[in-house]
């Protein structure tokens, strides 16, 4: 903790040209996957059939999985609630027919293997409200951008809000450039993690910028890539222990949280280690490419008695 509360003086500026590189490069990689490989969409998107079943007595998910795949179909399984309870997330398949259908074929070949199971809950999802989600599901990541932007650039200036939206967008396409090139489902979790991640690399952003703002209007002698620098380092401490923490606890939930969600853990983990570091490199570095000086952030100065009419 000792080590924690001294102030660094890392040069981290002085680093932004080859960061910005390395940012670049992987951003065009994320956004070539995704226009050429595509994502693997889950069952929000595409359409199927969610499906509770209960057993008997304790059921081992391997097994269930290994009967249903050996009878054509590709399910996504978990426990919930107890050992003897498994749902099932199939997508629609075209040689079955209806959903409803689809949920009949599942049990018969369920109660083939074990007579006692019982069907619970089924919740169909079509495909054309599979589309309508991922319409939705883009029109909020744009108002939630455009919306951080005009909120920025009120608290701050335009400079400032041009470099936090520089790196909320960075994050963004990292974490659906790991999703597509390796090929991970992508469905609602996955967008609500996104979001997430935005809401995260904000944060961190705005507690950054709020220090730069204070070290422009005492800290006069010195350049803005300077100035910028100290508040990177005066903040730094926050920084690693907040990832740090708010990464435990992902990592727990990865390995814990089961199959469901997985692809939730995953992006928000991608998310927060991108998020701190586009907050240095893309937020503050795109300020300091444009030029931010000083008297970007001094109040207005207010007009004497004597010269108002």
């Amino acid at each position: 903790m000792q080590l924690l509360s001294r102030v660094p003086s890392f040069d981290f500026m002085g680093w932004r040209r080859p960061a910005l590189a390395v940012s670049i490069t992987l951003m065009l990689i994320s956004i070539a996957s995704v226009i050429f490989r595509g994502f693997n969409l889950g069952i929000d998107f595409t359409g199927g059939i969610l499906l509770q079943v209960s057993y008997a007595h304790p059921v081992e998910l391997d097994e269930v999985r290994a009967t249903l795949e050996a009878n054509g179909f590709s399910p996504t399984l978990q426990s919930f609630g107890s050992a003897t309870d498994v749902l099932i997330r199939l997508p629609p398949v075209d040689s079955v027919g209806a959903d409803e259908e689809l949920g009949a074929d599942v049990m018969e070949v369920l109660r083939a293997q074990d007579p006692t199971v019982r069907r619970g809950d089924a919740t169909f999802v079509g495909s054309q409200v599979g589309e309508d989600l991922a319409e939705q599901g883009g029109l909020a990541m744009f108002f939630a951008t455009l919306m951080i932007f005009i909120y920025t650039m009120l608290r701050f200036r335009w400079k400032f809000a041009a470099g936090a939206i520089a790196a909320l967008v960075h994050d963004a396409t990292i974490v659906f450039g790991v999703f597509s090139l390796f090929g991970l489902t992508f469905d609602l979790t996955v967008l609500a993690a996104v979001l997430a991640v935005i809401g995260y690399s904000l944060n961190d952003t705005i507690v950054i910028f709020d220090r730069v703002r204070e070290n422009f209007r005492t800290m006069r002698r010195g350049t803005a890539e300077e100035i910028m620098n100290a508040s990177i380092n005066q903040t730094l401490a926050r920084t690693f222990v907040t990832a740090l923490t708010v990464l435990l606890v992902l990592i727990a939930l990865l390995f814990l949280g089961g199959e469901v969600v997985f692809g939730f853990s995953v992006a928000l983990i991608i998310g927060v280690v991108a998020g701190s570091y586009s907050t240095i490199y893309m937020a503050t570095a795109t300020a300091l490419r444009l030029n931010v000086t000083p008297a970007d952030l001094m109040p207005p100065k207010r007009e004497a008695a004597d010269d108002l009419p």
